[in-house]
């Protein structure tokens, strides 16, 4: 075993752990906590497949903007106190579509990175930005475009959950 196996062996480990400990956190911030160190883990996977622009733009928008982001909504909503849930049937039925969505759009990206894995091959240009564009823009258009109104329903979701409800 050669020490890129081990090294990738370990950050799998370390991504596998802080997600669970994600789900398991008593407390909103530990679980936004873990899942900056499994952003990381990832990121360490993104340099090792030799794609280090992926890295990089991972770190600075999930590890970074998007987690500072998490932790203000956090403490300025202040998750630990109970509140009844008395909502309508309306948004869960609307984000369990939404789910079902992203869970095409990912399995639909998976499949089509799947045969695309068997007939290319691993070269040292493969994490290089314009490789990168042309594959993101060429074979896998619309799937980034689904992400990203799915992206948009998120943001909207979270917008009409923090609005106050006026009786």
């Amino acid at each position: 075993m050669d020490i890129l196996s081990i090294l990738f062996y370990v950050l799998a480990a370390v991504a596998v752990v802080s997600g669970i400990a994600v789900v398991f956190a008593k407390s909103p911030v530990y679980s936004v906590l873990s899942l900056v160190v499994s952003f990381f883990a990832i990121a360490g996977e993104y340099i090792l497949m030799n794609a280090q622009f992926l890295a990089a733009v991972h770190i600075i928008v999930y590890a970074g903007a998007i987690m500072v982001l998490f932790l203000f909504v956090i403490m300025l909503l202040n998750l630990n106190t109970t509140q009844s849930d008395d909502s309508s049937l309306m948004p869960k039925l609307v984000a369990c579509l939404g789910g079902g969505a992203l869970f095409v759009t990912l399995l639909g990206a998976t499949k089509q990175a799947a045969g695309l894995a068997a007939s290319t091959s691993q070269s040292l240009e493969t994490g290089l930005i314009k490789n990168l564009g042309q594959t993101l823009f060429n074979e896998f258009l619309l799937p980034f475009e689904l992400s990203s109104l799915l992206f948009l329903a998120a943001m909207l979701g979270a917008v009409m959950l923090g609005k106050k409800e006026v009786a």
